[in-house]
């Protein structure tokens, strides 16, 4: 095998070494079938197998009650976007959005494509979505309040979810799901798509709450309903097997290698605490998000100018640091830290920081 390098990328992003080397094992022959998992039926036991133990891993990681089913849905997050206020939204009910960046703009237009009554209840535009708002009021009769967790592209992040008394929570967890606990009790529906912190791209994975599957409309196309996919366990069509493959082997190593979110997060605060560090300790780095509300999964940082960031990113490639680019609208660097990305890389990343700092700065 080749030297692998430290992957900082934001989507699709590294994923854990155990579960690529079994993957690499099974590929040929998935469970004595003769088959690669990507060859067998996804009306197969193996499969069966497989999705099953998805939705059941799913459920301990985030401690699910039986009020809540575990959905694996082709299209990545975006797909959503449009899905949720074709759902869940009531006649006569406004729907609530807060906006932090560029996924919860997204998020808006689809709802406002279709007609919806969407009003934005706070945002954090006026200072370039660098902060995550406070001091915002719930509406009671909205349908649902939607926010994103993690905004990637900024680097903020919520630590505490907003408070919507009986209103139910909609999340976009894309970039950070499986990173820590939660109480997933407020929420009518999280999505997550796949390719950033649990798997290749394709899929996102869908939990909704069940009073929120008898808000589904009739009229819909059957592949936009949720109760398409809850009443078939995700197998009305043909699945992205490979992709829920791997999501089961990253949960597998959650569960019984970092041993659960609790330490997940654990591990998360103090990988993001050397970067953060490293950046507070220098005139030369600038961290671009609002210290209250930095993210634990994407650190966003300028340099004195863009000709230093270019250099910083290509030097970093050579020292085996990739993906350290800022996402194209906004430039700068960033690097993304999810769950995969280890300790050591982290380590890897400071130093070179600081050796590019005393040959630039």
């Amino acid at each position: 095998m080749g030297t692998r390098i430290h992957n900082f990328n934001a989507g699709p992003a590294a994923l854990p070494l155990p579960v690529l080397e079994q993957i690499q094992e099974e590929l040929l022959d998935y469970k004595g079938s003769g088959m690669s998992i990507m060859e067998v039926s996804h009306r197969s036991k193996w499969f069966d197998d497989v999705i099953n133990e998805a939705v059941e891993r799913t459920k301990r990681l985030l401690k699910l009650g039986e009020d809540f089913q575990v959905l694996f849905i082709q299209g990545g997050a975006s797909i959503q976007f449009c899905m949720i206020p074709m759902n869940l939204a009531l006649a006569g009910r406004p729907v609530d959005y807060i906006n932090t960046g560029t996924w919860s703009t997204k998020a808006i237009k689809e709802a406002r494509i279709q007609g919806k009554d969407v009003r934005v209840i706070a945002s954090s535009e006026d200072k370039n979505f660098s902060y995550i708002p406070k001091g915002f009021e719930v509406n009671k009769d909205a349908a649902y309040l939607h926010f994103t967790s993690n905004n990637t592209i900024k680097g903020t992040q919520w630590s505490t979810f907003p408070q919507s008394g009986d209103v139910p929570l909609v999340s976009d967890m894309s970039s950070d799901i499986m990173s820590r606990p939660f109480d997933a009790g407020p929420f009518g529906l999280i999505y997550a798509g796949a390719q950033k912190n649990i798997g290749p791209a394709g899929t996102a994975l869908v939990i909704i709450r069940n009073d929120m599957l008898e808000r589904v409309p009739e009229d819909l196309p059957t592949m936009l309903k949720y109760t398409t996919f809850a009443e078939k366990n995700s197998m009305f069509n043909t699945p992205s097997c490979f992709v829920i493959y791997t999501i089961n082997l990253v949960l597998k190593w959650l569960e019984e290698t970092v041993g659960g979110l609790e330490n997940m997060e654990r591990i998360n605060k103090e990988k993001a605490a050397m970067i953060y560090d490293a950046l507070d300790r220098s005139d030369f780095y600038k961290g671009t998000a609002e210290k209250d509300s930095r993210s634990l999964m994407n650190v966003t940082f300028r340099l004195p100018n863009e000709e230093l960031e270019a250099k910083f990113v290509e030097e970093a490639l050579k020292e085996g640091l990739g993906g350290l680019k800022g996402h194209r609208s906004v430039g700068g660097c960033r690097a993304s830290i999810y769950n995969a990305t280890g300790i050591e890389a982290l380590r890897a990343l400071v130093e070179f920081m600081a050796e590019f700092e005393k040959k630039h700065g």
